[in-house]
């Protein structure tokens, strides 16, 4: 006969062991923001690597014979104003928008886990001084940090890639700091400082998996944010840069061809509000996902 507190012990173990990933599958199968954004994902990731083996013509080569011709069999989707094809310029322009995603985010992660686990472990000044250079650097958008890099160094790929990552990271180190900080107060971590382990090792044998499935949701909610910025960047004229095609300088193209070509401005801004809904429902559907109270619920 099991007491009380001897059917608690079980239920919390229950609850506290790792489910198998067969299960975690067989629930995001299920979920329909999660199957969704994750096929709108991979189709924008699909179109990236595709560019980087076939386009069906090539996205830098000029024919103004050709320009603003209507979708036909030869141009699925019509050429813009220099008789370049759409469907390459779309496809190289993911490419050039998710290597800007990615490299920009990674740089976020980096820093910004880094300075947001070290404040949670530190304290004292360590933590203060993070924090208001965080409060710093979250004062400055990516789009005001660009046009003082590009006043260095000019525009280009790096300035965007670079402006983005630093405004990734304020929004990193703040999540990662207070996550950590809940991590720090439970009873496991305690008794792991009471057994002679030091604040490191804690932090990457403890903290650092707790806080893991929040900062991948982050992750994609900062994806999202980031091909936004770098689409506004090369719109402007600060991101990537002549002849590399980006679905924010194709809008940036069109728009002297409005009344005349207006599908020139729908083709890449259904690309961009793809991809970033796509993020977008990624993101709610690893939260439901990775959240065991959420999951329970579901």
């Amino acid at each position: 006969m099991s007491t009380p507190m001897s059917a608690s012990i079980e239920v919390g173990a229950a609850t506290a062991r790792p489910q198998a990933p067969t299960g975690f599958w067989r629930r995001a199968l299920r979920h329909r923001s999660f199957v969704i954004g994750g096929t709108l994902s991979l189709m924008v990731l699909g179109a990236a690597l595709l560019s980087l083996v076939w386009t069906p013509w090539s996205a830098y080569e000029i024919d103004v014979a050709s320009k603003l011709r209507p979708p036909s069999a030869a141009h699925w989707l019509g050429t813009d104003v220099l008789g370049r094809d759409i469907v390459s310029l779309l496809l190289v322009g993911a490419r050039s928008t998710i290597m800007v995603g990615i490299i920009a985010v990674g740089i976020g992660i980096t820093f910004g886990v880094s300075l947001g686990l070290l404040a949670a472990a530190r304290k004292g000044w360590t933590e203060e001084i993070i924090m208001r250079m965080s409060d710093f650097t979250f004062a400055f958008p990516a789009v005001l940090s660009a046009i003082m890099l590009a006043a260095v160094a000019g525009p280009g790929m790096v300035t965007s890639i670079t402006a983005i990552g630093i405004f990734q990271i304020p929004t990193l180190v703040r999540l990662t700091r207070g996550s950590a900080n809940a991590i720090w107060a439970r009873e496991f971590v305690l008794a792991a400082r009471a057994s002679g382990k030091g604040g490191f090792r804690i932090t990457i044998e403890h903290v650092l998996p707790n806080v893991l499935p929040i900062l991948i949701v982050q992750a994609t909610i900062q994806f999202a944010l980031a091909i936004l910025a770098e689409a506004a960047l090369s719109y402007l004229g600060l991101g990537t840069q002549p002849p590399q095609p980006s679905w924010g300088r194709m809008l940036n193209d069109a728009q002297t061809l409005l009344f005349q070509s207006p599908m020139l401005a729908v083709y890449p801004g259904a690309a961009i509000a793809i991809a970033v809904l796509g993020l977008n429902l990624l993101g709610d559907g690893l939260r439901d996902l990775l959240d065991p109270r959420l999951a329970r619920e579901r």
